[in-house]
This record gives C-alpha cells, sequence and structure tokens, in this order.
C-alpha cells in the first residue's frame, strides 16, 4: 500500500509534507509534492485528508483485495468524502464527520 502523488494537481500547498508521520514527501524543484520512497509509506492516509486538490491517492495493495483500486478523499464542508475506485470499475464512496475521522 503506498500513496501516489499527481505532481499535475498538486498546487504546492505543503500541507501533506506537514503531517506526513514518515517524513516521507518532499517537494520538487518545481514547488510540488512528490513521495521519494513510496514502498515506505506506513499508509496512515494523514495527506490525502489534507490535500484539497486530489492530488493523491492511496493504492490498496492486493494483500487486501485492492489489486489496482484506489483511495481520494474530497472535502465536502465538514464531512470527508471517501472515494474507491477499483480496478474492474467498481466505485463507492463513504462519507465520515471530519472532526470523527482523526478521532482514534
Amino acid at each position: 500500500m503506498s500513496i501516489k502523488i499527481d505532481t499535475k494537481k498538486c498546487v504546492g500547498c505543503g500541507k501533506c509534507i506537514k503531517v506526513c508521520p514518515g517524513s516521507l514527501i518532499y517537494k520538487n524543484e518545481y514547488k510540488k509534492a512528490f513521495i521519494k520512497y513510496p514502498q515506505n509509506c506506513w499508509g496512515c492516509t494523514a495527506c490525502l485528508k489534507e490535500c484539497r486538490s486530489q492530488a493523491i491517492k492511496y493504492y490498496l495493495g492486493a494483500d487486501i483485495g485492492g489489486n489496482g483500486a484506489y483511495l481520494y478523499v474530497v472535502e465536502d464542508g465538514s464531512e470527508l468524502k471517501w472515494y474507491m475506485n477499483s480496478s474492474d470499475g467498481r466505485k463507492m464512496t463513504v462519507s465520515t464527520n471530519r472532526k470523527e475521522s482523526n478521532k482514534y
């Protein structure tokens, strides 16, 4: 499991860098975020919750049935909407209250 950052969508705000507990995200010469060693990603999804431009996707590994599926998050007022797109075309959405999403 790892993240992938789309530098074309990245706005260079740096929020993902600040919240990454493993200090794995950096900025390139164009001030865009990138992950140097994706295999070291802890899978905490903190960066997804902070990215307002949907530039970060979290890829679900085969070990948990992901097989190419990925997640991304969209903020909608006080809610976070988690979208999952699977490799076979299925889509799923889960909404959580933003205050409750960091509770545990």
